[in-house]
């Protein structure tokens, strides 16, 4: 799917949002989630929030949840987790709640809490179900990790060149990508075996490893993020020069296809399409000295998901955040969903929805099923 970018869309507010919370989007991309028959969901740790995006009629609707940090998103199926700032929440599609949320008929998902899981300020970063199995990177330990009911977390891989399990954040492993439904590649930004070593060559030492070999495939990266295999390519976000490219696996060579006014961090991938989040990012110790910050000043960088057609290279759509947003740091598609919900703040919503098994609920009266 192709279409060309049109104006913003700026003449309406967003889920009645407050005005820090504004938004404006080109006029074409609701008419993108429609023929995908999907939404988005992204996160924003700056905010506080997670937002979910929705076509509303030739509009689109963004809803915000509070969340603690939100960081990173994992989508399987029927499920949702989000890691925040010190836990990981799993949330499950339960389709009957959907009809007793205002505007009935409206809904057609509902995210329900299933489970809180407490891991502690380990900064949560990318995240990705694995079968059943959650996997997640665990930044401040440098590894990849998953859950485990006894424990804060579960390591499962490192980088050959971390020799200890310490909470120093020696690499800024942040990104994770699957291959086949298995974990295969990682980006850190930096070749470190020491606290907080990363920071000393953030805007060229960001490196992609192979966990399949443990050898890193491409150094020199400015700040990498989010590597995706899609269409036999490794895509990835150079987020310190703000662009979307791909590795040439046989060289290492990085080769971006578009340059955005923002930190790319955050992607998803359908088809022809990629989905890329823009952060403004302020001018701090992490953030100064990097390509994007020389190039733009805080007032021209922005914050928003930009629609890139990856065949052409080309800006076809955009969602803009005026005011309070001004980071995003994980965008995910929800497929087949167009207008869901997630519940996370009703207590009298999720304390009277009740979920069971097919067995048990052949025990429960007809008339107090909902949905079957």
């Amino acid at each position: 799917m192709v279409a060309d970018p049109l104006p913003p869309n700026n003449d309406r507010p967003t889920d009645a949002a407050p005005s820090p919370l504004r938004s404006v989007h080109t006029t074409n991309f609701p008419a993108i989630l429609d023929q995908l028959g999907s939404s988005l969901v992204v996160t924003t740790y700056q905010a506080g929030k997670l937002v979910m995006v929705r076509s509303d009629h030739g509009v689109i609707n963004t809803h915000f949840r509070a969340f603690n940090k939100p960081m990173g998103l994992a989508v399987g199926r029927d499920r949702l987790a989000i890691g925040a700032a010190v836990d990981i929440w799993e949330f499950r599609n339960v389709p009957a709640v959907a009809a007793r949320l205002d505007s009935p008929g409206k809904h057609d998902a509902c995210y329900l809490p299933r489970s809180a899981h407490v891991t502690g300020d380990v900064q949560i970063h990318e995240m990705a179900y694995v079968g059943d199995d959650l996997w997640f990177v665990n930044t401040r330990f440098s590894c990849l990790a998953t859950l485990d009911p006894d424990y804060s977390f579960a390591p499962m891989w490192r980088p050959t060149f971390i020799s200890h399990l310490t909470p120093d954040d020696r690499c800024h492993l942040n990104g994770l990508g699957l291959v086949g439904g298995r974990p295969r590649w990682v980006t850190a930004l930096g070749e470190t075996d020491a606290a907080g070593g990363w920071r000393e060559n953030k805007k060229r030492g960001g490196i992609l490893i192979d966990m399949e070999s443990n050898e890193i495939v491409a150094r020199g990266l400015s700040m990498p993020h989010s590597p995706r295999w899609h269409g036999n390519r490794l895509w990835l976000l150079e987020s310190g020069t703000g662009s979307l490219g791909y590795v040439a696996l046989d060289t290492g060579r990085y080769e971006p296809i578009v340059h955005l006014d923002g930190f790319t961090r955050g992607l998803d991938m359908v088809g022809n399409l990629a989905f890329v989040g823009l952060s403004q990012v302020r001018e701090t110790a992490i953030f100064s000295d990097i390509q994007i910050t020389e190039r733009l000043q805080e007032t021209e960088r922005t914050c928003g998901v930009w629609v890139i057609d990856i065949e052409r290279g080309h800006v076809i759509a955009f969602l803009k955040f005026e005011e309070t947003v001004q980071e995003i740091f994980a965008v995910a598609l929800l497929p087949g969903m167009r207008f869901p919900d997630l519940i996370n703040d009703h207590a009298e919503l999720v304390g009277s929805s009740f979920v069971l098994p097919d067995a048990a609920l052949r025990d429960v009266p007809a008339e107090l099923r909902a949905g079957g």
